[in-house]
């Protein structure tokens, strides 16, 4: 196999380690992709798109754990020809010293550390996905709060050019209106927001220096997830390799065989079974191949020079806020009809650019010219920033 050239005996390369922890999110990226372009014909699958955490990790948990259970290895660890061994370390003492390179046997993993692999594989995976889309969100919050205020601090339905609109509402509520649920979660995100980084980059630091020492033969744990579970990723022989149909065919002639119930039941138990084989056989080979074609597409469509040059789009940031009215300045009336200067229907309507509120143009170039500012919010203006309205012409 081309994947194992280089390395030592059974000990995989870095490269190998790095090849299988990177299948996942490929895996992801052309699931994703595929349901995506079928969503444009099938409007119904963006549920599916919704919930694309939970959809990809119930999929993972079903090919770990089958992968587990028959090759003792994770399902990306498989196609590579890798497999886990459970590490049993015999120390030997000398007279003058303690050998801590001791001798190190390969085991079978034992259920416990099976079972323990899906959670590493699949349910942290699933929670930390979970907490970097929650502190997204609360950091998407706190900027866009430093940009143009807090939710409660903002008005809607403000009259800017001179719409017809009934009163000032609120566009958020305050604390006191919430309920202790609301208040909660927003505490939650919160602390979330504070320790996630730190939490976050600790992780990645681990992952790096445990990759670092196995790249330098410094250790055999590729992650600290298969240190604290004492397992070594170690290369499958030959012989383990044509072994691994039959064990296949070994399980599942035992579980048929387990099967309990009258004779009709049985058959019908037997079927199941042998469809959900035949469907998770067919998933497997399946899903390489979406891996492979998304890749495939993704180096057609974009070239390397594109990649290199392409500078990085940004979404476009939020339109600011109506502005604020003053505690000092002008209020404005019910109707919105009048200028809130002289309360009268406006004539010549005229708006000050610095705020947006529409006067009377005789009216506004009079307080602008002696004072200085805006009427409503008290922003700083002269007559260069009052423009007039033809939206009745």
């Amino acid at each position: 196999m081309l994947f194992q050239v280089g390395g030592q005996g059974t000990r995989p390369t870095f490269f190998e380690m790095a090849a299988a922890q990177q299948l996942p999110a490929s895996l992801r990226a052309a699931l994703t992709y595929s349901v995506g372009v079928l969503a444009l014909r099938r409007p119904f699958l963006h549920k599916v798109l919704d919930y694309e955490d939970e959809f990809f990790a119930l999929l993972m948990l079903v090919l770990e754990t089958h992968s587990l259970r028959t090759t003792d290895a994770s399902f990306a660890e498989s196609l590579y020809g890798l497999r886990r061994r459970a590490v049993k370390i015999k120390v030997k003492k000398d007279n003058t010293h303690l050998n801590l390179g001791g001798e190190i046997n390969h085991s079978g993993l034992e259920k416990r550390q099976k079972v323990l692999s899906v959670v590493f594989l699949v349910i942290l995976p699933y929670f930390k996905s979970k907490l970097h889309s929650v502190y997204n969100r609360e950091r998407e919050a706190r900027l866009q709060a430093s940009l143009w205020g807090h939710d409660d601090e903002r008005f809607d339905d403000v009259d800017i050019i001179g719409r017809e609109e009934d009163s000032l509402i609120p566009r958020g509520t305050s604390d006191a209106g919430l309920s202790v649920r609301t208040r909660l979660a927003k505490k939650i995100q919160k602390i979330i927001g504070a320790c996630y980084p730190w939490v976050y980059a600790s992780s990645e630091g681990l992952s790096f220096a445990y990759q670092l020492l196995y790249l330098l033969d410094a250790t055999g744990f590729y992650s600290l997830e298969l240190h604290a579970l004492g397992i070594h990723v170690c290369r499958a022989t030959g012989q383990e390799l044509m072994d691994t149909s039959s064990r296949i065919s070994k399980i599942r002639s035992h579980e048929r065989e387990r099967l309990r119930g009258p004779p009709w039941l049985k058959k019908v138990q037997g079927l199941l079974l042998s469809c959900t084989y035949t469907v998770l056989d067919y998933a497997q080979t399946g899903l390489i191949a979406a891996v492979f074609f998304f890749k495939m597409m993704e180096w057609w469509y974009q070239s390397a020079e594109e990649r290199m040059s392409a500078p990085t789009v940004y979404p476009p940031p939020p339109p600011p806020p109506p502005p604020q009215v003053a505690k000092e300045g002008i209020p404005l009336p019910p109707d919105r009809t009048l200028c809130p200067l002289c309360s009268q229907k406006r004539a010549n309507p005229s708006v000050v650019t610095v705020s947006g509120f529409v006067f009377c143009y005789a009216c506004v170039f009079k307080y602008v010219s002696q004072y200085k500012r805006c009427p409503v919010t008290l922003l700083p203006a002269n007559v260069d920033h009052i423009r007039r309205l033809f939206h009745d012409m």
